[in-house]
């Protein structure tokens, strides 16, 4: 077959219609050739959609129990989680581990073919990082490799020799920006986000022309100093939403996760975290609403233009960021066929609304939530009054963590399902009586707890944390669920063989049937610090790869010594894989209580 050009490729294969720069007639004559392609793994949810579906099935629900190792690769020093999504292209395998260490392998055996070290400053860097050393991704773009360093940088590289094509710069660590976000393709243009929403930060997100990388476009989330010029009528509108003398402690508003793009309108969506400090009665103004934070927003990619906003939490006071994954989709809604864009978001609802407009269709408690009692007919959350707190500790559900946090979802158009990696714990809150420079305002209470007694959403089974949701979008309800993975980490991909492969922070990777939630398969890898699934083809064979471990173990010599006691891996299995599974490691020990806010 004669190879086609990645940007072909991508074209082809995402689930919408083409972008305004490509003709319908450069997809129909790449479309056959493309389909061949099923078995790559192109962007970080698979395709624009970003529902990590594969159409593959040589892998299925009746010969999954043969899953085997076929093969690992020592991953290099840690310090922390593994969170990123590899890609899969032209049989080689690339990745990001911790520091933002990029790598490629043929995908077919594990071997070596380039690594590169962006050469982080570590020790100035990890000062300033809000939420963990941590990369979720990268992207593809005509034969290039796209991945951020840690430390504000975003690099291009030749995806078959690793040569750096171009370097921009994002952001700088000595703001308390960092990039952990996986950046994602809009058309030409490379669309990324900086992290630090728990520190002083405006944030922002930013579009790099990809062949170039010259910026394009910013497109902030707050607004700033009242007494400087607005960059757009969006801060002007955003400005009326907040007081006092917010700007100066940020405002927060990060994006650190959850981007999409539909090539049919040429928008891009954008989730966003957290208002910042935490607690309203240090952001200068009660009772206003704190525009652009824990909001979907849908921005044009050539302009960088606002649309439509939706804010999931207006005047967050919980940490409820809503940059959790955006997927796009068609669905028929009330015998009506709808454009939805959907989110399972931190703040335990399960969103779907409509892509083009913003309109508020459908939101569902998916867990427990006692924050907000339920929406309005506009889709505003009515907020419960109990759940403001001050210095008094107050518990609310869902957890701070999320109900749902990075670890990614999957949706299967054969069964309708979304299946969700959920937490179903609550979360203890206070606020500090003074605000300290540069602190969120938030404190871990002691002592009893306040309760709220209304709670609407399904309760979580007797003693289980968490685990996997199969959730209808269009009947927003819990179809079946599996238990495990009640924390951050992981995540799950779906395929055609009616298969859910599950990745659980603890090292658990499990496979169900994707129609009755039937668990086929477990196997233990020792490792703790997870990163998500994908499955791929290589060779004419099917294999499913995830990432893991933490790295902190000091005997750690690097990626050419596979049997590297503690070192973070990449395992790879297959129908009757024979490799020996790595040796396992005890897991670290306990560091007190999870922070409110982990790994943005």
């Amino acid at each position: 077959m004669k190879r086609l050009t990645l940007t072909v490729l991508l074209l082809a294969i995402a689930s919408n219609v083409v972008a305004q720069s490509v003709t319908p007639e450069v997809l129909k004559q790449a479309g056959t050739a493309a389909d061949k392609q099923a078995g790559s793994w192109l962007s970080y949810g698979k395709t624009t959609s970003e529902t990590r579906y594969s159409p593959l099935k040589q892998i299925d629900a009746s010969n999954v129990s043969r899953l085997g190792l076929a093969w690992t690769y020592t991953l290099g020093a840690g310090g922390s989680n593994q969170e990123g999504t590899p890609l899969v292209w032209n049989d080689m395998l690339f990745g990001i581990t911790t520091w933002s260490v990029v790598y490629a392998l043929d995908a077919r055996t594990g071997k070596e073919i380039w690594r590169w070290d962006p050469e982080v400053n570590q020790t100035t860097v990890r000062s300033k990082i809000c939420c963990g050393t941590v990369n979720r991704g990268m992207a593809l773009y005509n034969d290039m490799l796209i991945a951020p360093a840690i430390d504000g940088r975003l690099i291009a590289h030749d995806a078959r020799t690793g040569k750096v094509i171009w370097e921009a710069r994002v952001a700088y660590p000595q703001d308390n920006y960092t990039l952990t976000i996986a950046p994602r393709m809009a058309g030409n243009k490379v669309i990324i986000g900086a992290a630090g929403g728990d520190r002083p930060t405006r944030g922002f997100f930013d579009a790099y022309d990809a062949a170039t990388g010259r910026r394009a476009w910013r497109f902030y989330t707050v607004p700033g100093d009242p007494s400087l010029p607005y960059e757009n009528d969006a801060m002007r509108a955003a400005a009326k939403t907040w007081g006092g003398d917010f700007y100066k402690k940020g405002g927060g508003g990060a994006v650190w996760d959850g981007i999409a793009y539909d090539p049919e309108s040429n928008l891009v969506y954008v989730g966003t975290g957290n208002a910042e400090p935490w607690v309203q009665k240090f952001r200068g103004a009660k009772n206003v609403d704190n525009l652009y934070t824990c909001s979907i927003l849908a921005v044009n990619a050539d302009t960088g233009q606002l649309k439509w906003h939706y804010q999931t939490v207006p005047n967050d006071n919980w940490d409820f960021d809503s940059v959790q994954q955006l997927m796009i989709l068609d669905l028929t809604i009330k015998g009506r066929q709808r454009k939805v864009i959907m989110q399972a978001a931190k703040n335990g609802f399960f969103y779907v609304l409509d892509r083009n407009s913003g309109e508020f269709i459908t939101a569902a408690p998916f867990v427990k939530v006692n924050w907000a009692t339920g929406f309005d007919e506009r889709g505003r959350p009515m907020v419960s009054p109990e759940a403001y707190y001050d210095t008094e500790g107050l518990e609310i559900y869902p957890t701070g963590g999320g109900a749902h946090n990075w670890s990614p979802m999957s949706y299967n158009p054969n069964t309708g399902l979304v299946y969700i990696p959920a937490s179903y714990t609550p979360f203890p809150y206070a606020a500090t009586a003074e605000l300290a420079p540069g602190a969120t305002g938030y404190v871990r209470p002691t002592g009893t707890l306040r309760t709220i007694k209304d709670f609407i959403g399904p309760v979580a089974p007797e003693g289980v944390r968490g685990g996997l949701q199969a959730w209808d979008p269009v009947n927003q309800k819990l179809v079946w669920q599996g238990a495990g993975g009640g924390g951050i980490g992981g995540g799950s991909t779906t395929t055609g063989g009616n298969l859910v492969f599950h990745v659980v922070n603890d090292g658990t990777f499990k496979a169900y049937s994707a129609d009755k939630g039937e668990k086929l398969f477990e196997v233990k890898v020792g490792r703790t610090g997870m990163a998500p699934p994908i499955t791929y083809e290589a060779g004419g064979k099917q294999y499913v790869a995830f990432m893991g471990g933490l790295g902190r173990a000091a005997n750690i010599v690097g990626p050419n010594d596979e049997k590297v006691e503690g070192a973070p891996m990449l395992y790879v299995f297959a129908l009757d894989g024979k490799a020996e599974m790595p040796k396992a490691v005890a897991p670290p020990p306990a560091q007190g209580q999870p922070a409110a806010a982990p790994a943005k």
